[in-house]
């Protein structure tokens, strides 16, 4: 049944073409009653068919099959709009059609200027059944039919343009939403290589004292010359590791240099601290070395530590306690964050967008690595990233 509804709507036409075809069944009835009266049954058959013929059309063309039918409306005065006998037509149905049609689907003034015309139509027909007591009852019954017509179509036309209000609007929304994406992933890559670019500079400028120090006891102390020169060759290949993610990031031009040195996976004990102190119980799991880790992994490592229990802080409510699970193997670093909380994934993107979680699943992406954020099966949040460590 619904997908006959979903096809009567995909197809207008069809519809109304059975609006039209039961009204020409029923109006041959009385196309039988005005042949027995001496009436010409092919002119009411042709006025029925000028009444009725355009039905199908009205929600293509509007205002054409609207005057299409007026004017089989006014043809039918004249050829039997006296006829006494001959209450109003099933065809004369078509003319209250035609001003909801308009109303709906076309401007108000065009839909007065048809109305003017069915009044003046409705006062001929009157003057020709004068004396008919009939027609009084008749006239009464057109206009209070023409009046639920007119608000019929205000009705259905107001909530078409609320329809297509709703519609700009989620079309706006959708785009304004992609927007914002695109801009919070372009400042998170922004802000992962003005990182990058610190580390790779200070491995540079370790390179460069390291390589100063090798000169001048190259001669003197060659042990030590030599030492320095093993420090500037790890230090160069970190350096040429981070270069390469560094390029795989945009960076903004007119973004400022930030001279801090950068925390690594260390820093998560100090953020688990400082969670611990704003009195949420965080707990911590480290298995395995984490103090050696590759910088931009370090550093990633401890950007979505920082952000997940952010989000504790701020969505999952009181009385929460969270776990910072940190393990490494030698092929990967794998990192999770869960909560019991009661914050629901609606709740965290109406509050901040869900900016935070486009941040870290990007950090996780520039590292070649995976990243996963939803709710527990139990309740509460859980963030997890993992980070390939093979060469």
């Amino acid at each position: 049944m619904r997908r006959f509804s979903l096809w009567m709507k995909a197809h207008p036409a069809f519809g109304d073409s059975l609006i039209a075809g039961l009204l020409l069944v029923f109006d041959l009835g009385f196309g039988i009653s005005a042949a027995s009266r001496g009436l010409s049954f092919s002119a009411f058959l042709a006025v029925t068919l000028l009444m009725l013929g355009p039905l199908p059309f009205r929600r293509y063309h509007p205002l054409g099959t609207s005057y299409l039918i007026l004017a089989g409306g006014f043809l039918q005065l004249f050829t039997h709009g006296g006829a006494e006998g001959l209450p109003i037509r099933m065809s004369d149905f078509a003319l209250a059609v035609a001003l909801y049609t308009l109303v709906a689907y076309t401007t108000r003034k065009t839909a007065l200027i048809y109305t003017g015309w069915l009044l003046a139509g409705t006062l001929l027909w009157a003057v020709f059944r004068v004396g008919d007591i009939e027609a009084v009852f008749f006239v009464f019954l057109i206009l209070v039919i023409f009046g639920f017509s007119w608000a019929m179509g205000e009705f259905i036309g107001a909530r078409r343009a609320y329809q297509r209000e709703m519609e700009q609007r989620l079309a706006l929304l959708e785009t304004e939403r992609d927007q914002q994406a695109r801009i919070a992933v372009g400042e998170e890559r922004s802000r992962i290589a003005r990182e990058l670019h610190d580390v790779v500079a200070h491995a540079v400028s370790v390179m460069i004292v390291h390589a100063d120090g090798a000169a001048y006891a190259i001669r003197s102390q060659p042990e030590m010359a030599e030492n320095a020169v093993r420090t500037i060759a790890d230090t160069g290949r970190l350096a040429l590791t981070e270069m390469r993610r560094l390029l795989g990031v945009l960076r903004s031009e007119d973004a400022e240099t930030q001279w801090a040195p950068q925390p690594d996976a260390r820093g998560v004990v100090e953020l688990a601290e400082n969670a611990r102190a704003a009195g949420v119980p965080v707990q911590l799991e480290i298995t395995g070395d984490v103090d050696d880790l590759p910088v931009g992994v370090g550093l990633s490592v401890y950007r979505i530590v920082q952000e997940a229990l952010t989000n504790v802080l701020k969505h999952a409510g009181s009385d929460t306690t969270a776990l910072v699970r940190l393990a490494r193997t030698p092929e990967e670093l794998r990192l999770e964050v869960t909560d019991n909380g009661f914050g629901t994934p609606h709740d965290v993107v109406k509050v901040s967008g869900g900016n935070g979680l486009i941040g870290m699943r990007e950090r996780a992406a520039v590292l070649g690595g995976e990243f996963e954020a939803g709710p527990n099966p139990g309740g509460g949040w859980r963030v997890r990233a993992t980070f390939p460590l093979a060469a």
